[in-house]
């Protein structure tokens, strides 16, 4: 197996990767500028939520952030082009997860994915074919890779909807009262609206997520049922991207899909041009890289780690939010919150007005009124708001929060002053109000 892992293989899948990849990272950028989402995100918001712990990452002044994306659709195209490949990919991985830190109003499971892909890339000799880079230098010039190259994105993928899968298994998926929430907002949907509400379709819809998710990667590895395969997957994720419209995640998925097929049915049908192996290149020999052992091991491990981590927390991740985060908990619920922040002044005892929705957008006050880190945030920022008038000040939370349309309860204590409360960032946050199976709030 270890040795297998070395094998000289064709490196047209990764080529092609590397300029699909590209050309997606590069519409991401600059698609986000002309659909408005760079401006209602990063430059309308007068407060910054970012991750926890990076306080210091704000969107740039004026119109900078709509230079920062258009710089990295710039370094998606010299990705695509495989021009001066490892500094701009590099520069673009530094930037995007740049712009993922600094706000979470907006998440899209993907934005993880792209951190993880580019990371991934950076070790891969993508640019030694078909790239800007090798017409400059041709002794970059390769037409193979060691056969783990391969590997290493299939097991990535496999990561990703293996827990994708573990995740559905919980009542309000099996039962298809999520995909009910989901699919019945699309009722005037032009032909299949009237579908959309049905109940049967809400259950079929469930069941096909699940089953696709758990099989779509071992029916890609094995030859008799991979092209089945990728027929279900473009109507899978076509689907997905037409109905539920979430970016470029479809495309991105399906571009993996390069990596199971045979090197040579990629090299016939996209590089044409391309030469065939010869035998002194199967006979190429490829060294153990480093890169194996120091960085991808424990970078695999970690992400086996991340996603069960919840169960290790005390709570329904559900509920409390508390581990979702990079776990592929994906579209799995719907959280309406309706969150009043009591602010006192400690000195005169009285309350003083503050009003959350003059300050915030439309996706910052749900994060801050459903989810209990941007709820810690919200009241770290009053405090500081306030601490800046000269003004000492306690700060009580009334929360109620339903999950999937389920009957509202108090989510968060209303006893705790939130500022001085601290956030736990690996385990359970006491103010956090838990409940048992029958709804009945579970005593601290």
């Amino acid at each position: 197996m270890l040795k297998k892992a070395f094998t000289p293989i064709d490196n047209a899948p990764l080529i092609l990767f590397r300029i699909t990849f590209g050309l997606l990272i590069a519409a991401e950028s600059i698609v986000a500028i002309f659909t408005g989402w760079v401006k209602k995100n990063l430059m309308e918001p007068t407060v910054s939520i970012p991750h926890i712990g990076f306080d210091f990452l704000v969107p740039l002044p004026g119109y900078g952030m709509y230079f920062y994306y258009i710089l990295m659709g710039v370094l998606g195209i010299f990705i695509m082009l495989g021009y001066k490949y490892r500094f701009s990919l590099g520069s673009f991985t530094i930037l995007w997860i740049g712009v993922y830190l600094m706000q979470k109003a907006s998440y899209n499971n993907h934005y993880y994915l792209l951190i993880l892909v580019c990371l991934i890339m950076l070790f891969l000799p993508a640019n030694q074919y078909a790239s800007l880079d090798v017409k400059k230098n041709p002794s970059l010039k390769s037409l193979t890779m060691p056969q783990w190259c391969s590997w290493i994105m299939i097991v990535q993928m496999a990561i990703v909807y293996f827990f994708a899968t573990l995740a559905k298994f919980y009542p309000d998926w099996l039962d298809g009262t999520f995909t009910g929430i989901l699919f019945s907002s699309l009722s005037n949907y032009p032909v299949l609206g009237s579908v959309f509400t049905e109940n049967w379709f809400h259950i079929f819809i469930a069941y096909a997520g699940i089953f696709f998710d758990g099989l779509i990667i071992p029916a890609l590895l094995w030859k008799k049922t991979r092209n089945i395969a990728l027929i279900a997957s473009l109507l899978f994720h076509l689907f997905n991207s037409i109905t539920l419209q979430i970016g470029i995640f479809p495309y991105f998925a399906l571009s993996f899909i390069v990596f199971f097929y045979s090197p040579e049915t990629i090299r016939y049908l996209f590089f044409k041009k391309k030469p065939q192996l010869q035998l002194e290149d199967l006979n190429k020999s490829y060294t153990f890289s480093k890169a194996l052992t120091y960085f991808f091991i424990p970078f695999f491990i970690l992400q086996l780690i991340l996603p069960i981590r919840h169960y290790f927390i005390k709570g329904d991740v559900l509920w409390t939010e508390e581990a979702h985060r990079l776990s592929w908990r994906m579209m799995l619920r719907q959280k309406n919150g309706i969150t009043h922040f009591k602010v006192i002044d400690k000195n005169t005892k009285q309350e003083l007005p503050y009003n959350i929705v003059e300050k915030l957008t439309r996706k910052q006050l749900s994060l801050v009124t459903s989810k209990p880190d941007g709820i810690w945030q919200m009241a770290q920022h009053i405090k500081k708001e306030f601490a800046k008038k000269g003004v000492t000040v306690s700060i009580f939370i009334d929360s109620k929060l339903s999950v999937n349309n389920k009957p509202y309860k108090t989510f968060i204590d209303p006893t705790v002053d939130f500022a001085e409360a601290e956030w736990n960032y690996f385990g359970h946050n006491d103010w956090i109000l838990l409940y048992d199976k029958q709804g009945n709030l579970i005593e601290k």
